[in-house]
């Protein structure tokens, strides 16, 4: 595993050949670099818990099928391992899921002990987002600091509902910034899928005054950092940044949420539409956002009157 350069298994004992074959798994399947570190998230905890249950190194060969409903069960409710939610416990279901059946298929296991391992279940609620209140607040923060990189890059994300991914890659071929029109082409979205979305006024104006002060760099990145072309680390930076000065918790996704609600709220029904401007494959994916939130059930409920 080392080779890689991802120790997944830093700190948990194992046996010889898990480092390898995990390398090996990851070799053969072209995961983005985000779903890359998810997996090998994933696998660190449920070999870490592996080891903790059975008082053993962890080992492909010696996984069952009650240690994975075990570890399903008692990871939901441990909050040391720090996988309480269920849709964070239902991922990593799905990579073991997928690497022990990867194991079967490449003949070091007879049978995936993952398989008949079903998922929690849990109520459909839409993705929480900023309140209009909030999204005014965060916006006249950064215009008093005059950061016209922030906001460009909070344009950017509230008006398109972009990736941080698909922000940190842009380059500057792929915006066009006319006086009556604009877009950004996003070409490495989730899935390698390409997409063109259209860029409203606001996010024209910020991307503009942002690129007439951009540091003369020899990079084609449009965000610059201090150290060249801006990062994820770096975008999440500046969202814990103005997260203090808001007093409002932020990160790149929030913001997404939050264009997904708003066009909704603007455009009723257009689900097809922004599948298209988020990069969605499935629209079941994008038929959450129908949903009402956890706070919005609870207004509701408080309105009932006997």
């Amino acid at each position: 595993m080392q080779n890689s350069g991802d120790n997944v298994f830093r700190d948990v004992p194992v046996g010889k050949d898990e480092p390898s074959l995990v390398s090996q798994f990851l070799t053969e399947h072209d995961f983005a670099a985000n779903t890359r570190k998810a997996v090998l998230n994933d696998l660190r905890k449920f070999a870490g818990w592996f080891t903790e249950a059975n008082n053993e190194p962890f080992s492909v060969a010696r996984v069952t099928v009650r240690d994975v409903a075990d570890f399903r069960d008692q990871s939901r409710q441990n909050q040391s391992w720090r996988v309480s939610a269920t849709s964070t416990v239902n991922r990593c279901l799905v990579t073991l899921r997928r690497f022990f059946g990867w194991l079967v298929v490449e003949g070091h296991l007879p049978v995936n002990p993952a398989k008949p391992v079903k998922e929690l279940r849990r109520q459909a609620l839409a993705p929480k987002g900023l309140a209009r209140a909030e999204v005014r607040t965060l916006l006249r923060e950064v215009e008093l600091r005059q950061d016209t990189r922030a906001a460009a890059i909070f344009s950017l994300l509230l008006y398109t509902g972009c990736r941080v991914s698909d922000l940190v890659a842009l380059e500057l071929h792929d915006l066009v910034l006319g006086e009556r029109s604009g877009s950004a082409t996003f070409r490495f979205g989730k899935g390698r899928k390409q997409r063109t979305v259209p860029l409203p006024l606001a996010a024209r104006k910020a991307l503009q005054t942002y690129l007439e002060t951009r540091p003369a760099v020899d990079s084609d990145r449009v965000f610059i950092g201090e150290r060249g072309p801006l990062t994820d680390k770096g975008v999440r930076a500046l969202c814990d940044k103005y997260s203090a000065i808001c007093g409002i918790k932020l990160h790149p996704h929030l913001l997404r949420h939050t264009m997904a609600h708003k066009f909704l709220e603007d455009n009723p029904g257009e689900l097809v539409s922004l599948a298209q401007l988020l990069g969605h494959s499935n629209i079941q994916t994008t038929a959450r956002y129908v949903q009402r939130t956890e706070e919005q059930l609870g207004e509701a409920c408080e309105r009932l009157d006997y």
